[in-house]
């Protein structure tokens, strides 16, 4: 009896030990590459999630999935197989090429046209797609032709049938598909009902619940200086999706002009404004995703305009002859650390 409660005893001295010396629990932390950029994750760790490199795995070939669907850069995709064809005919998608084309529709439909997915032929012509960089200014001919080649009203989404009525449409899904890859990493950690984690993919974010010690995720709005990388604004974003789009890194210099990245697909000409920056909110990253390179296109007064329109909560970086200014719509202010 003596030696068994002994034994007992040193069990549970062996326990305390043991617990009293383990390492305390860390934040799990992923990256990699997917689309053409890099990810980075950060995830509170629970008993349900599976050891890192599974959890990574799984991650993994779920954005692989999504590049095997989305990617123009992948001539078996989906999505360059329906670019591909030369004729007019009907094809059958996956669920989530439907999903992500019915939302680039919808947003094209709310933001009267400054956001389109059909707008390949202008990305490629100016040189942000998988062509090379155009070695001189595309003339106005030229650029009528590649605008000719664009059009939502080609593009007939029934289900998951997807039809083009003009045999040379591009579909281009860049403006939402990272936000959407985000969206389907956010899903996979939500299964294991964790108790909080940042995805982001090429800058677009998603967070949830808090960090390790129980804070709040907090996220930094950089502002948009070329030579500098200064913090704009810091925001607390909850559970949110968080994007950000801008002029002011990706961009190429031709016969003394300065050209964006961003086209609008109603000129067929890179953006010529003075709104530098735009970050948006929203449960969705794709949605939020959209809704910033949208907005790049409107300027700041229309993308207020629709903030206010459709309750969006979105901070705008504008240039100025002496700095920059910003604006919040009113669905914005209460993510503001002050």
């Amino acid at each position: 009896m003596k030696k068994t409660l002994v034994n007992w005893l040193a069990l549970v001295w062996l326990a305390f030990f043991v617990s009293g010396c383990s390492k305390p629990a860390q934040i799990i932390s992923l990256s990699g590459n997917t689309m053409g950029t890099t990810y980075h994750i950060k995830v509170v760790p629970s008993q349900q999630l599976p050891e890192a490199n599974l959890l990574q795995a799984k991650i993994d070939l779920a954005l692989e999935k999504v590049n095997d669907q989305m990617s123009t850069y992948r001539p078996e995709s989906e999505l360059s197989r329906f670019n591909s064809m030369n004729y007019e005919e009907t094809v059958t998608v996956s669920r989530d090429t439907a999903f992500v084309i019915a939302e680039g529709i919808h947003l094209y439909d709310v933001t009267d046209g400054a956001l389109d997915i059909t707008l390949g032929p202008l990305v490629n012509l100016w040189g942000f797609g998988p062509d090379k960089r155009p070695t001189s200014i595309p003339s106005e001919e030229v650029i009528a032709a590649a605008k000719a080649k664009t059009g939502m009203q080609y593009l007939h989404l029934d289900g998951t049938k997807l039809t083009k009525t003009n045999p040379d449409l591009y579909v281009d899904l860049s403006s939402i598909a990272k936000g959407f890859g985000v969206d389907v990493v956010a899903a996979i950690l939500d299964k294991y009902h964790v108790d909080g984690y940042l995805v982001e993919i090429g800058g677009e974010l998603s967070v949830f619940g808090n960090k390790m010690d129980g804070s709040p995720w907090r996220v930094a709005i950089e502002q948009p200086d070329v030579d500098d990388r200064e913090i704009q604004q810091v925001v607390e974003p909850g559970d949110m999706a968080i994007a950000t789009s801008g002029d002011y890194r990706n961009y190429y210099e031709e016969e003394g002009r300065q050209f964006s990245h961003l086209i609008d697909p109603r000129s067929g000409y890179p953006i010529d404004h003075r709104l530098a920056s735009v970050t948006v909110l929203h449960k969705q990253s794709m949605v939020a995703d959209g809704y910033a390179t949208a907005m790049m296109v409107l300027g700041t007064q229309k993308s207020l305009a629709l903030a206010k329109q459709e309750n969006l909560a979105i901070m705008l970086i504008e240039k100025q002859d002496n700095g920059f200014k910003v604006f919040y719509s009113d669905a914005f202010k209460p993510y503001v650390n002050q």
